[in-house]
C-alpha cells in the first residue's frame, strides 16, 4: 500500500470526519484521480519534440502518456484540427497515490525559492490545479534525459463537495500552500 494512502486511511480520514462531522466514511473527501498535462507547442514544426515529451512524462509518472490533438483549427497559432499539440496522463489508484506522494515530498521542495502553491486555484467543486515550470524537479529525469525545459499542469480531482473540504484534505496530506 502506498505510504500516503496508508496515512490517509489511518490519520487523515478520521481527522476529516471529526472536523466536518461526517457520520459515514464515504462522506469524507478523498482523491479520485490526478491528471497531468504537458503542452508541446513546438510539435507542429518538429514531431520528435512530441515524442520526447511523451517519453519524459511517461518516465515521471510511470504510466504511458497519451498524445492530445487540437479540437479546433486556430489560424493565429498555425494549428489545424487534429494536429498533435501535447500529451497527458490520468492517474488513478496506486499510481495516483505514489505520484502525489512524490510531488509533495520530493518534487515541490526541490523548486528554487519555493514559497508554496496558491490557495486560490480551486475550481469551486473541490478540484485543485497547479502548474510546474520545469520537469527537472523530478528525480527520475536528469539533464541528459531531457530535450528542453517544459512545464506541466497537474489537476487533483477529489470527491469533496466544496473548496473548503478539498483545501483541508490537501493540507492534511501535506500540500504546501502559501502562508496567508
Amino acid at each position: 500500500m502506498p505510504r500516503l494512502k496508508d496515512r490517509y486511511e489511518s490519520e487523515i480520514l478520521p481527522a476529516l470526519m471529526e472536523r466536518f462531522g461526517f457520520d459515514n466514511v464515504w462522506e469524507a473527501p478523498r482523491l479520485e484521480k490526478i491528471s497531468v498535462n504537458m503542452g508541446v507547442g513546438q510539435a507542429r514544426e518538429n514531431a520528435d519534440t512530441l515524442d520526447a515529451a511523451v517519453r519524459e512524462l511517461t518516465t515521471i509518472v510511470g504510466q504511458k502518456a497519451v498524445i492530445t490533438r487540437a479540437k479546433k483549427s486556430i489560424s493565429a497559432f498555425s494549428i489545424r484540427q487534429g494536429m498533435p499539440i501535447g500529451c497527458r496522463v490520468t492517474l488513478r489508484g496506486e499510481r495516483m497515490w505514489e505520484f502525489l506522494d512524490r510531488v509533495l515530498s520530493i518534487a515541490l521542495p526541490r523548486i528554487r525559492d519555493f514559497r508554496g502553491v496558491s490557495r486560490n486555484a480551486f475550481d469551486g467543486r473541490g478540484n485543485y490545479s497547479f502548474g510546474l515550470d520545469d520537469q527537472l524537479i523530478f528525480p527520475e529525469l536528469g539533464y541528459d534525459d531531457i530535450e528542453r525545459q517544459r512545464g506541466m499542469s497537474i489537476t487533483i480531482v477529489t470527491t469533496a463537495k466544496n473548496d473548503e473540504e478539498a483545501r483541508v484534505l490537501l493540507e492534511l496530506m501535506g500540500m504546501p500552500f502559501v502562508k496567508a
